[in-house]
């Protein structure tokens, strides 16, 4: 009985453990704006059934962000699945690169981008739980030896590679 909360206790330790998640040093949120696609993700019980998934942001003259999500429902002619959100920064001193979103009140997430190409052309979003993840890029698909150094990096930041699933997005013209 008494090896019980022992082996509790250390299991919490070990989980504790992990370092916490890095953000990129800084992101222009104008330059951020427009139009991403998903190229995988941490399958997400709202996003279940989603391909040809995409978001777009744009900038609110009050300094916010709208966010709009959308998807097709199981092929590439389903049904269009949209949701709108907004988000603002976690930390209006802190860090650019920490985001909160919100698509139904009161419920409300971190938004944290911790990969960022210079010409942005791809991001990784990530949660500091590593429960969530999204590789996004403003074309539907990645060069494939991207695609990898994106998932070491992901690895690099503590993120189970096992959980990685491709999002489905139509062929190009």
């Amino acid at each position: 009985m008494t090896l019980l909360p022992l082996g509790l206790a250390l299991l919490a330790a070990c989980q504790g453990a992990r370092p916490p998640l890095q953000v990129v040093e800084d992101v222009d949120l104008d330059r951020y704006a427009g139009r991403w696609y998903e190229i995988a993700s941490f399958p997400q019980r709202f996003q279940r059934g989603c391909v040809a998934t995409n978001a777009n942001y744009t900038l609110r003259k009050d300094g916010r962000i709208r966010v709009e999500n959308e998807c097709r429902d199981l092929s590439f002619d389903g049904k269009l699945r949209r949701v709108e959100g907004v988000a603002w920064l976690a930390d209006p001193n802190g860090s650019r690169a920490k985001l909160k979103v919100q698509f139904f009140w009161p419920f409300r997430g971190d938004y944290w981008i911790i990969e960022l190409d210079p010409e942005y052309r791809y991001a990784v979003v990530g949660h500091p739980s590593r429960d969530y993840l999204w590789i996004l890029a403003r074309t539907p698909t990645l060069d494939p030896a991207l695609h990898e150094m994106l998932r070491a990096r992901i690895e690099a930041h503590g993120f189970d590679l096992e959980r990685l699933s491709p999002t489905p997005q139509p062929p190009g013209p």
